[in-house]
Formats: C-alpha cells, sequence, structure tokens
C-alpha cells in the first residue's frame, strides 16, 4: 500500500491560513449550537457558559495550527497557554468558585432576597446576593458576608413562612429579543404546569438588571405541594432552554 503520511503532510503545508481560520470560525460554530442543543435542558446560565468553553477550545485550537502554518513551533505555543492558563487559575481560584457557585445557589439553594436563613451559627435576613457574597442583616444590626461557594458546602436553613412553596428561576435574555413577546411566550409555556402550582399565586417574571448586551430576569412559580420542587425546576428549566433557543433574535417590528 501506498504511504498517504507524506502525501498529507505536503497538502497540510500548503494549506493556506485563510482557510484554517475560516474552518476555525464554522468549527467553533457548529460546535456552541451542539453543546447548546446537547444542554437545551440543563440550566441556561449553564449552558451558556458550556458554549462558550466549547468555542474558546476551539478557537485556542485553531490559532495553534495557524501559528504553526507560519513557521511557529506549537509545542512552544502550547507551553505558552498552559502557563498562562494555570497562571490565570491559581489567581482567579477563589473568585472563579464563588461567582461560579453564585449561578448554582440560584437555583440550586432555596433562598432569596428578604428570606431568613440560619447558617454556621449565623441567622438574619438576606439583604444582598452578588457574584462573591452572600450578605445577611442579623437581629442585631450585623452585616454577615457568606462566600458564595460556602453555600454550596454547609447546611443553610430557610426559616422564612412557607419557603418550600417558592421556586425562583434566573435567566437572562439578550437585547435583541422583544421582552414583552419573550414573557408572553414564557407565561403560556408556564400556564401549562398551572395543576402543580398554587393557583392563588400565578408565575410572575420580573427584571433583576439590564444592561447594553442583555437583561437579567428572574421567573418566580409558587409551589402547591413541597414534592413537586424539583420536577416543576427541571421542567420550567427545559421550557426555558427550548424558548431561548427559538427566541435569539426575536424583535416585534416597529409601530
Amino acid at each position: 500500500m501506498t504511504d498517504l503520511g507524506p502525501v498529507w503532510s505536503a497538502l497540510w503545508s500548503e494549506l493556506p491560513v485563510g482557510v484554517i481560520l475560516v474552518a476555525t470560525v464554522l468549527v467553533a460554530w457548529l460546535a456552541s449550537v451542539l453543546v447548546g442543543r446537547l444542554l437545551r435542558q440543563s440550566y441556561p446560565p449553564v449552558a451558556r457558559a458550556a458554549r462558550q468553553a466549547a468555542v474558546g477550545v476551539i478557537s485556542v485550537i485553531g490559532a495553534t495550527l495557524i501559528l504553526q502554518q507560519l513557521g511557529v513551533n506549537p509545542d512552544v505555543i502550547l507551553v505558552i497557554l498552559a502557563l498562562l492558563g494555570a497562571t490565570v487559575l491559581i489567581a482567579l481560584w477563589g473568585p472563579l468558585g464563588n461567582y461560579a457557585a453564585r449561578y448554582f445557589s440560584d437555583i440550586y439553594l432555596p433562598f432569596k432576597v428578604g428570606d431568613t436563613i440560619t447558617l454556621r451559627g449565623f441567622s438574619g435576613q438576606v439583604i444582598g446576593i452578588n457574584a462573591m457574597v452572600t450578605v445577611l442583616l442579623t437581629e442585631d444590626d450585623h452585616l454577615v458576608s457568606v462566600p458564595n461557594d460556602v453555600l454550596l458546602k454547609e447546611v443553610v436553613v430557610n426559616t422564612s413562612p412557607q419557603a418550600w412553596k417558592e421556586v425562583t428561576i434566573p435567566l437572562s435574555i439578550g437585547n435583541n429579543v422583544d421582552l414583552a413577546l419573550f414573557e408572553s411566550d414564557l407565561l403560556k409555556s408556564i400556564s401549562k404546569l398551572k395543576t402543580r402550582l398554587d393557583p392563588r399565586f400565578p408565575p410572575v417574571l420580573t427584571t433583576r438588571s439590564r444592561t447594553a448586551q442583555a437583561t437579567e430576569l428572574v421567573l418566580t412559580l409558587m409551589l402547591r405541594r413541597p414534592e413537586d420542587r424539583d420536577a416543576i425546576t427541571q421542567e420550567a428549566n427545559k421550557r426555558l432552554g427550548e424558548l431561548l433557543q427559538g427566541s435569539r433574535t426575536t424583535r416585534r417590528p416597529a409601530g
């Protein structure tokens, strides 16, 4: 049999940098779409982060191939990238842990701003939840700052009356999405869960914050039975993921 190794090497050496660049962009886009579809039933911010990670990995591979075509030793490139990555991870390990825990606490920890919780011997009302810490106000007017990653490791007791009834699901939509239309579609979809929700409290979508790029929202549901909490949360996230996937560029015509 003919050895195709030298043939492929010759073809690769003649491959234009522009072709590699276009291929990298195309593969990165395909990877983002594939990951988004695989994680469409998961928590939307997690799915978005996974898509961004996939694009980042493909981009690094593409950049390495381009530099190789330009005559730079790829081993040197990989060593530099590895050292830089390790340095950044070590420097940001604590902040990244708290930042990541912030997203998970939104959906997996059953408390919100206004609730009263107890952990590590401290008890107080939650008055703020930011990217790094959750702030409690104690009965004697002391402020307690709890790192968000601690909330995922410690036993947290929510002493607010009927705290089990409320489920809050954060989400983010781009400003190219018509908010009123999105809210209408979302509440229409969630209404199909009404047999497991408290009829006295309809689902509510509120705005948490808004930037030039995106609007942060919170969907609030009131349960009929406590044992439905996980099932309702999973189903609501599934519907949110499907709606966000289809509403990426939706905008109501002006006028």
